[in-house]
Order: structure tokens, then C-alpha cells, then sequence
């Protein structure tokens, strides 16, 4: 994928929301997708997540697929390191799923607009 101001510039939205999950919750690239007014951009979300890691103040662990699944886990250093950074926040994962997805679930459009 090539770069450009464009890009960048949505990458940045996309960090700056993630900036913003609580610690125990997770959201998903979809919904950061529709929080910044992009909603069929949930690849690009995942594109940019995929970049995150040059990033340390992101955590990108907190961003899953829309049933919960780790889908970036491999994007992490060490096979299982973005479950032990969930579990580490009390956030139970089971064959690379978020249990109780729902419950833990961050959705930035009603969190951030209410």
C-alpha cells in the first residue's frame, strides 16, 4: 500500500480514536471506522492499525474484528502478545476470541458523543 498525505491524515484520525479506548475494553476497526464518518472504511481502519507499532502510545490491542476475533495478533512481536496484553487488562480471550465481546465492547459514537 502507498502512503499519502490522505492516507496519513486518516491514519491519524484512526490512532487518535484509538488513543481513546479505555483500559478492559476493546472496540472494533469498524467502529472507528463510523466514529471518524468513514463507515466503509473498516479495511483501511485495519490498515492502519497494521502500522500502529510505530506508534507506542496506540494500543492497538484493544482493536479486534467486529465478532471479537484477534485478528492483528500477528502484527505483535511474540505468537501470543496482543492476548497477553488484553488478559493483562482483565479481558478474558479464548482461541483468539474476546469472551463476552459484547460486555467489554467500547463503541466510540455513543461513549464519545453522549
Amino acid at each position: 500500500m502507498k502512503y499519502s498525505p490522505k492516507t496519513e491524515g486518516f491514519f491519524e484520525k484512526v490512532y487518535a480514536v484509538a488513543r481513546l479506548i479505555p483500559y478492559g475494553r476493546v472496540t472494533n476497526y469498524g467502529a472507528i471506522a463510523r466514529y471518524i464518518g468513514s463507515g466503509g472504511s473498516a479495511r483501511m481502519v485495519g490498515w492502519a492499525m497494521n502500522g500502529a507499532g510505530k506508534h507506542p502510545d496506540v494500543p492497538a490491542h484493544r482493536v479486534v474484528n467486529r465478532i471479537g476475533m484477534l485478528t492483528g495478533k500477528h502484527h505483535f512481536s511474540g505468537t501470543n502478545l496482543m492476548q497477553q496484553l488484553l488478559e493483562s487488562e482483565g479481558i478474558r480471550v479464548e482461541e483468539d476470541q474476546v469472551v463476552d465481546f459484547k460486555k467489554v465492547f467500547w463503541d466510540p459514537l455513543k461513549e464519545l458523543e453522549s
